[in-house]
């Protein structure tokens, strides 16, 4: 069941984006829309089971990724509470955004290849969060922004919408270089990349120091700041937020997936898998915190003085999101006895948040600009 829950949205990018063209746009839609349907439906089965069914924690491996000396990297699907409750975020958001697409883009000549992209990206982020380590949660971290750049430049007859797809994957190309230095050296500490095996491996390293710019620094803070700079980048934390406002280039349901508890739950997703490592580091917590809540008040503030309700909804997106890396770090460092922080927190940053926005969008509107006619909204046109 798992696997189809994860390998249904690939099939529907698969038949979408290599037989649209012969299948026709309305196939395309109607079979990519009922794949995730189907996965959505699974994910709240093993909602179910995992979450409230006391079905234990367990590990899918489909098979070796790679094998070079100390590497050993399998290809493993990893279930626990904290994975169920992403499957049923990302996989019911995604669902409703495949079903409100097949109305807004319903007169768009290159629907076959949208919704090709759409499927790419909610199969890309569940290999996110099934991840068994740390090299495959860079897999699909990358393919998450892979596909959010295809979407948010899916009309790249515009301008605009070229320069936020450039600018959405550069900025998050800065995070990312930190995120793979941040897994380079958790391996040269712990000598795996495995979940399980950094996390048994990780409190006997605890206060290490390792010479780094001529200086000694502790090793698990070093280690936690730069995995947080990948968070930083795909969760549009201070300084690395200014790709989301342009994000809403793109038409409207991909900004939905994209600031719906999707991608951008990304970097606080990841923070919160990797609590046994930060709650190592009371420094990297602490950067946590202040960087949320900088965040949290820069964000808001900004929103406030925004004329254009898209940059509003991104700018607010930005602020709830500072304030989930603040429970994190605040809720990690003051856990005491209470249930593993992850477990916790992720029950409410998981949670969708509804997004106000008229489907008569200025992104129609310079569609319709650049060759292509502006899209009637269905509201409208049933009055």
């Amino acid at each position: 069941m798992y696997g189809l829950i994860v390998f249904l949205p690939l099939l529907g990018f698969l038949v979408a984006g290599i037989f649209g063209r012969q299948i026709g746009a309305r196939a395309s839609e109607l079979v990519t829309t009922s794949l995730l349907i189907v996965s959505a439906i699974l994910s709240w089965v093993a909602f179910a089971q995992v979450g409230y069914g006391g079905a234990p924690f367990k590990v899918d491996v489909i098979g070796t990724w790679m094998r070079s000396g100390l590497t050993d990297v399998q290809w493993a699907l990893r279930i626990d509470t904290l994975t169920v409750v992403m499957l049923v975020v990302v996989n019911t958001v995604s669902a409703l955004v495949h079903v409100y697409s097949i109305g807004y883009m319903h007169e768009d000549p290159s629907r076959p290849r949208f919704f090709a992209y759409l499927s790419l990206f909610t199969f890309a982020m569940l290999m996110l969060v099934t991840a068994d380590n740390l090299v495959q949660m860079f897999f699909g971290w990358e393919g998450v922004g892979l596909a959010s750049y295809l979407l948010i430049g899916f009309w790249y007859e515009k301008p605009s919408a070229n320069a936020a797809a450039i600018k959405a994957f550069v900025v998050n190309r800065v995070g990312d270089f930190g995120f793979a230095l941040g897994i380079f050296l958790t391996f040269v500490l712990t000598n795996s990349v495995t979940f399980d095996q950094v996390f048994a491996a990780a409190p006997g390293m605890a206060g290490k120091s390792i010479h780094l710019f001529g200086m000694d620094v502790d090793a698990w803070t070093m280690a936690c700041l730069l995995l947080f700079m990948g968070a930083m980048g795909k969760s549009a934390q201070f300084l690395l937020h200014t790709w989301l406002p342009d994000a809403m280039e793109g038409p409207t349901p991909v900004s939905a997936l994209i600031h719906a508890a999707t991608m951008v739950t990304a970097g606080v997703f990841m923070v919160a898998r990797l609590s046994p490592l930060f709650e190592l580091s009371p420094t990297a917590l602490t950067v946590v915190t202040v960087i949320g809540a900088t965040t949290a008040f820069f964000a808001a503030t900004v929103g406030l003085v925004q004329n254009d309700i898209k940059r509003v909804i991104a700018y607010s997106t930005c602020s709830q999101l500072g304030y989930m890396f603040v429970a994190l770090g605040v809720g990690a460092s003051t856990r005491g006895d209470l249930p593993p922080v992850h477990a916790r927190l992720l029950q409410g940053a998981a949670v969708p948040r509804r997004r106000l926005g008229d489907p008569r969008d200025a992104s129609r509107a310079g569609h319709a600009q650049h060759g292509r006619p502006a899209q009637e909204d269905p509201v409208h046109r049933m009055r």
